[in-house]
């Protein structure tokens, strides 16, 4: 978790956990699902399903990103969330994968 106000890891840190990074460049439905249900957000299908949505799938994403920084203590705004999803959409996505991974007392992924 962050302690100063940064990300974790920084956003073209994208091969900090390479699994992530695969999965948010090859399969980005999945991360977007996975890191909104890490944070209470929806189900990771629903999720997942809605970044296929044009519109909807920024205004989602900007709230999960805020959600994310929220959880973290990061310094941001919403606009600063907007721009850096519509301008290095898969780095944002594999940093913030990278982010809930290391929330300590988040929703786990685990089904039982």
């Amino acid at each position: 978790m962050s302690n100063d106000g940064n990300w974790t890891h920084g956003l073209f840190n994208c091969f900090d956990d390479i699994s992530i990074c695969i999965l948010s460049y090859f399969v980005p439905c999945v991360v977007f699902g996975q890191n909104a249900e890490k944070i209470g957000e929806g189900s990771c299908l629903v999720c997942g399903l809605v970044y296929f949505v044009p519109i909807l799938n920024l205004i989602e994403w900007v709230n999960i990103r805020g959600k994310i920084r929220e959880n973290s203590g990061i310094i941001g705004t919403p606009l600063n969330d907007c721009l850096t999803i519509f301008f290095c959409p898969l780095c944002a996505l594999a940093q913030e994968g990278m982010e809930v991974k290391g929330i300590p007392g988040l929703m786990s992924m685990s089904r039982s």
